[in-house]
């Protein structure tokens, strides 16, 4: 299970990638609740980078606050590939920011099914282009408690920023 310093290591390294970039980023939360935008701006700086943060717990949020579709979330559910990637697209909208990242998932201990059980967790990445938004999707199924299934989205949701933020560097010049 990811612990605290694990997190605090990923957000640190995060902000003083970012900042170094002179890039921003945004999170859109459900499962965990806040607990990317809290481990971000725990960091000493991270206004230099954090743009926005959106808890969207409910599907009603999803939809008000992220323009998710109704009907992505009646077809898909909010546990989908489809969901992060408009919450994702939402977010980045919405805050202006150069990367966004989403999460919805299942951190338990009910609320599960044969199709999605608990500790599923779909994650998407965004990246502001000239033109639509690059978003990449992934879905993880992490074992144990509600507390474990959510510090482990937090270090996913951490390091796929950071290796979005690598791809897109201008040293390192734009991904194909």
């Amino acid at each position: 299970m990811a612990d605290d310093d694990a997190i605090d290591e990923l957000s640190r390294a995060l902000v003083r990638e970012l900042i170094d970039a002179g890039r921003t980023v945004a999170a859109a939360e459900s499962c965990t609740g806040g607990w990317i935008a809290k481990s971000v701006t725990d960091v000493p700086g991270s206004s230099q980078c954090f743009a926005y943060g959106v808890v969207s717990y409910s599907n009603a949020a999803k939809e008000s606050l992220l323009d998710v579709s109704p009907q992505t979330l009646q077809k898909a559910g909010a546990v989908s590939e489809a969901t992060v990637k408009e919450m994702a697209d939402g977010v980045l909208r919405l805050s202006g920011a150069d990367f966004a990242v989403a999460v919805s998932g299942i951190a338990g201990p009910d609320g599960g099914s044969r199709e999605k059980p608990v500790g599923t967790v779909w994650f998407a990445w965004a990246e502001k282009t000239g033109r639509a938004p690059r978003i990449l999707a992934k879905k993880y199924e992490f074992d144990g408690d509600r507390r474990a299934v959510r510090a482990n989205t937090v270090v996913v949701a951490l390091q796929g920023l950071r290796e979005m933020l690598r791809t897109t560097r201008p040293d390192r010049g734009s991904p194909a």
